[in-house]
């Protein structure tokens, strides 16, 4: 195949990834597991784009095509000599576009902050850490718990506690400990822009003992202040709406490879979905969750209103 590609390589395959971004990715992309994604984004792109199947892909480098997928997805990081062997097989031949992509690729390889924790989280959470990691925007709906971001820590360790009935104290600690850090993205220079509606439910569900859930209550009262923080609160009276099926994130990031992310979390697994369809839905439905909000009480109002009915 030609260095150059041919015309049937798309304008700008690498160009989002080679251009700005080899001397510092970090700063490209947010973290490792999004860079992962874009990575895996345009790899996809260029064997579309050379018409090889995920099955021929997946021979070159002495795997498969479900290991492709995964690569493609961003959920694996890919071995150098296996880059190497899949951007011969596209024909990228150029010597610094090649350097440009294996830097990248030995950068989204490094480990994130909560790899500390990795004996706590499962693979499929720890995914969704690094997206939270390195989200411009999230936009979350909960209907059972006060969203993980906005958690206080005796609130958080009331929640851990129940959810892992048989963990130590030690364990307890590190996972409240963990919580905590993940919400360091609402720094207000952090550049993170939280979007939570949380149903009125979850606001009247007593967890922990005595105080916690007014504390918790009062914090949010605070929040709703927050210059990275939008807080609106579904009342009881709205009754059923489109999103009483359960909770979930929509992740935003700042940089246009990457496409938006619908995350919807079950007991032992997850739901990553970016297919525009899913995506246009579930935002659909944020969208008429905060209309019906806003349409019958304030936030701080009906915070307010239920922090008084708890003394």
């Amino acid at each position: 195949m030609s260095a150059s590609l041919g015309p049937e390589r798309p304008v700008g395959v690498l160009r989002g990834l080679t251009e700005g971004s080899a001397g510092d990715p970090a700063a490209y992309s947010g973290g490792p597991t999004a860079l992962r994604i874009a990575l895996g984004s345009q790899l996809r792109r260029l064997r579309e784009a050379n018409g090889i199947t995920r099955e021929a892909a997946g021979d070159v480098i002495r795997s498969s095509a479900s290991k492709i997928s995964r690569l493609e997805l961003g959920r694996v990081s890919i071995k150098t000599r296996d880059l190497a062997d899949l951007l011969t097989l596209y024909g990228v031949t150029g010597e610094q576009e090649r350097a440009d992509v294996l830097t990248l690729a030995r950068e989204a390889a490094k480990p994130g902050w909560w790899h500390q924790y990795g004996e706590l989280l499962p693979g499929w959470f720890e995914f969704y850490i690094g997206l939270e990691a390195a989200a411009s925007r999230i936009r979350c709906y909960e209907v059972q718990f006060v969203p993980g971001l906005l958690q206080t820590r005796d609130y958080a360790r009331a929640v851990i506690e129940t959810g892992n009935p048989g963990a130590s104290a030690d364990e307890i600690d590190r996972r409240v400990s963990l919580r905590m850090k993940r919400q360091q993205l609402l720094d207000p220079q952090g550049g993170v822009k939280l979007w939570a509606v949380v149903d009125e439910a979850a606001l009247r569900r007593r967890i922990g003992r005595p105080g916690v859930m007014e504390a918790q209550l009062d914090q949010l009262i605070e929040l709703s202040a927050h210059p990275a923080v939008t807080l609106h609160v579904v009342p009881l009276s709205a009754g059923y709406h489109a999103a009483a099926a359960g909770a979930f994130s929509i992740l935003r990031f700042a940089a246009p490879e990457l496409p938006d992310v619908v995350y919807l979390e079950q007991l032992t697994s997850a739901l990553y979905l970016d297919k525009r369809r899913d995506v246009d839905h579930y935002s659909a439905v944020m969208d008429q969750l905060c209309v019906q909000a806003e349409r019958r009480h304030g936030t701080v109002e009906l915070l307010s209103q239920v922090r008084r009915r708890m003394d």
